[in-house]
Parts: C-alpha cells; structure tokens; sequence
C-alpha cells in the first residue's frame, strides 16, 4: 500500500455482535434490552477482542496491553507503521495501473473485522437451571458494528487501539438508544450505522438509523441532528443518501462520479474557483443500452442534473429513462402524446419542466443571444455555484452540455467553464474521458459566438 508520511488515515473496524434477549410481557422490557447491551459493552471490553487488520496477517489485542501478532507492532507503534504489512488489493492496482490520476486519491482506508476468542481455560463451574413459568419473547438480533477512527499516520497505534474500542462501546449505547426509542412490543428494529463528513471541526461522524425506516419519517430526528451539529436548516446533510463514500467502496451502477475532481484548475491569474456541490454521476450518449447518439445530449445533462438531486438526498427517485422523461413532458402538456417513445430534442426549457414535474424543483433560465455573451456571465455563474451548487444545463443550437463550474477572475473578466460533454459515446473509461476533453475546462471560444444558448440553473429547495 502506498502512502506518503503525513497522510491521513482512517481506521474502519467491522463486524457483528449478536444482540439476545428474553422479552415478556412485564413493564422491564427496557431494562432488558439495556442489559443485553451491556452485556455485548463488556464483551468488546474484554481481553478476547481481536482486530484482524484486512490484506494482512496482523492480529492485534487492544484490551490486553497492546499484544500484535507481529513482533516489530508494539506499544511504541505508530498508525503508518502498519501500513507496511498491508497488501495492495489486486483489482485496486489494476485500475491504478490503468488510470492516470491527477490528484491524491484520499486518506488511506485501513479495514479491520471484530473478532473475538472463544478457546478459554475450562472452569469448575456447573451449569444453573431454572424454570420460567410465564410467556417470553426470544430475540435475537445481528447488530452490523461500524466504527471509524481519523488519524495521522505518526500517531500512536496503541492510542488507536483504544480509542476504536471506546467507539464500539459509543456505538452499542448508541444503538441501545434507537432500538429502545423504535421497539414496538417484542418487535425490534435493526439498527444501522451511518458515517457523515461534516464541516470542521467535526469531521467524520456515525449516527445510527433504524432500518426500514426512511428518511420521510426521520425528520424529527434529523432536525436535533442539524441543532447538534450546527448544520444549515436547508438543506439535506444527514439522510442515507449523504452517506460518506469511503475511497475504497466502488459504486455498483457503473456511472462515472465526479469525474472533473481528477483535472487540474486552469491558470488564470486571480481567479477563484466556483463549482458544483456534492456528488454527481456522468451520465452521455450510448448508455443503458439506449442509442441516442445525434439526438439525446439534453436527455443525458438532465440525467446528470437529476442524479445531483438524488444523491444530496433531496429525491429517492431513480434517475429518469428517456421514455420516463416524455413521459413527464405530455403529463405536464408540455409535449402531444406523439412525443412519446420518439427521438425528437428537447432543450433547457423541457428540462426546467421535468424537474418541476418529477422533483418539484424550480429553475431559473438565462438566455444570451450570441454564445459571445457567455464571456461576461462569471459574476452570475460563479453566484450559482455558491449559492446553490447544482450542474447547469445549456442548450444553444442542436447541442447540450452541463456547466459543473467556472474560473473567474473579478479583476480581469477573465473565464473558463468546466464542461461535462453528454456527446461522449465510449466506456466508463475515466482516463479518456479526461485525456480527450469529455470532462474539462474551456475557453470562451468553446460556445459559438453566434448561436444563441438558454442555461437551466436549478435552484435547491429548502428541506433537511
């Protein structure tokens, strides 16, 4: 595993602890519930927890004076000295091979499961049996334990060590804490944790939600979250979706995220930058088996456009088809039936319509007459950005492309927009898509200066 001396990295520590208890009818459920986790802190307290530490062969025991199965792990360890036992992941290192990444790829991920011994010395003790006489409620119940500790690679394993085991007993408290507040009867909801990146100085941060819930019925819950944490009252930071993606964890639906994060900024002298906000998928010609190359690159900006909406967790929704999207166009009388199932364009304002109609947000439009204008656009553009963080889609003649930022110096008037081409026709392939320009920063004279252009700024709406 590569790594430089002052990166950081984040220590993950997984597994299952099997929460079981008896429940009756009597007014103790709650006591009893409260003693089974007990029970499992105690458990995570004792000398038998192990940390198997993932592409390794390192054991570590942080509750029994800090014993490794490496003799050079010691007390005296630093976190970057168990680096060195790590092996690289074979499929990771292909794709480095293959990809030329022009930016830290992140802080280096160290898994570990939670494991336990069970080979201890026989005692003399004889079994106790009793007889219950009234109806109980067995429950058993996997409780999937996730913790996550941030450290620079010369701080202390040991302390590490120690400081994930208080987050394992932080978690079952506060997991004790959900289940209590969800139980219904004898029924009990799993609960599950959830990893957040807020702003600093808070950083990292787990907060536990009962599964089969969704988020419409957390609401309440993620208020207190916001007070707690001093998060704006807008704007959605702690539903599922804002989950923090760890740089290990692939996405399974084959889109490309937040491909402009690997590009260098232009250079432009006292410009600042002005980007999109949060997470994205690239959406272009030729995919899920649709063949819409020549006619469908508003199709794919809106596609992108909506896929922002759902991964900051303002929509559940899955990313529109283009038939769900003429769909949306006739139900809101926008197009006649015949539209449906046709290849014919649509533009910025067919967008602001599908995104009213399937999300419920609203967009403001600018038009330019000539492609020329779009030079003196940086102050309004670069005011989207901070304000409301969303991609843009233009349209100006037969061609659509979607706005992810600008770079704009207030003192020159000079302007680069980073550009996400929907006319790419090839692969999930990131390296071509930033070596051939797919995604990437562009000057004035990309738009022509003549053709007239409509940009779709889609505006957040308030909820939390």
């Amino acid at each position: 595993m590569v790594h430089s001396e002052d990166c950081s990295i984040i220590f993950r520590v997984k597994g299952i602890l099997e929460f079981v208890c008896l429940l009756d009818d009597s007014n103790d459920a709650q006591c009893t519930i409260s003693k089974s986790f007990q029970g499992l802190s105690s458990k995570v307290s004792s000398k038998n927890l192990v940390f198997t530490v993932s592409n390794s062969a390192v054991l570590i025991w942080p509750n029994n004076s800090f014993q490794s199965s490496m003799d050079s792990l010691t007390d005296t360890s630093t976190c970057g000295d168990i680096l060195k036992y790590i092996e690289a992941d074979n499929s990771e290192s292909k794709k480095s091979s293959k990809k030329k990444d022009r930016k830290n790829s992140g802080p280096t991920v160290v898994g570990m499961k939670l494991l336990f011994e069970v080979t201890e010395p026989a005692g003399n003790e004889a079994p106790d049996l009793y007889r219950v006489v009234r109806q109980q409620h067995f429950v058993r119940m996997p409780l999937p334990m996730d913790c996550i500790l941030s450290v620079t690679s010369n701080e202390s394993l040991a302390n590490a060590c120690n400081v994930l085991v208080e987050a394992l007993r932080k978690q079952l408290s506060d997991m004790e804490e959900v289940v209590i507040r969800c139980r219904k009867g004898s029924s009990l909801l799993v609960p599950q944790p959830f990893h957040f990146q807020l702003p600093e100085p808070t950083g990292l941060t787990t907060v536990i939600y009962p599964a089969g819930v969704p988020d419409s019925q957390l609401q309440g819950v993620r208020e207190d979250l916001h007070k707690k944490f001093e998060l704006p009252g807008d704007r959605p930071c702690l539903r599922r979706a804002n989950a923090f993606r760890f740089p290990d964890e692939a996405y399974k639906d084959g889109y490309l995220r937040n491909p402009h994060i690997h590009l260098n900024p232009p250079n432009i002298d006292d410009a600042k930058l002005y980007l999109v906000q949060g997470v994205y998928s690239y959406h272009h010609y030729m995919q899920d088996r649709v063949n819409d190359d020549g006619w469908g690159c508003a199709y794919r900006s809106l596609q992108t456009i909506f896929s922002w909406f759902r991964q900051q967790g303002y929509a559940e929704m899955a990313v529109p088809t283009h038939t769900q999207i003429q769909q949306a166009l006739v139900d809101v009388g926008d197009k006649e039936p015949n539209f449906f199932g046709s290849r014919q364009w649509i533009g910025s304002f067919e967008v602001q319509a599908v995104l009213n109609q399937l999300l419920g947000v609203t967009s403001k439009i600018m038009f330019v007459s000539h492609g020329s204008e779009l030079a003196s656009k940086g102050r309004e553009l670069s005011n989207h950005f901070q304000t409301e963080g969303t991609p843009i889609m233009i349209g100006g003649g037969v061609l659509a492309h979607t706005i992810l930022g600008v770079a704009w110096s207030e003192i020159s008037g000079q302007i680069r927009f980073l550009i996400l081409d929907p006319h790419y026709t090839g692969g999930e392939d990131l390296q071509i898509i930033i070596d051939k320009g797919w995604c990437g920063w562009k000057g004035p004279e990309f738009w022509d200066q003549n053709a007239y252009y409509n940009l779709c700024l889609p505006q957040r709406f308030k909820t939390i």
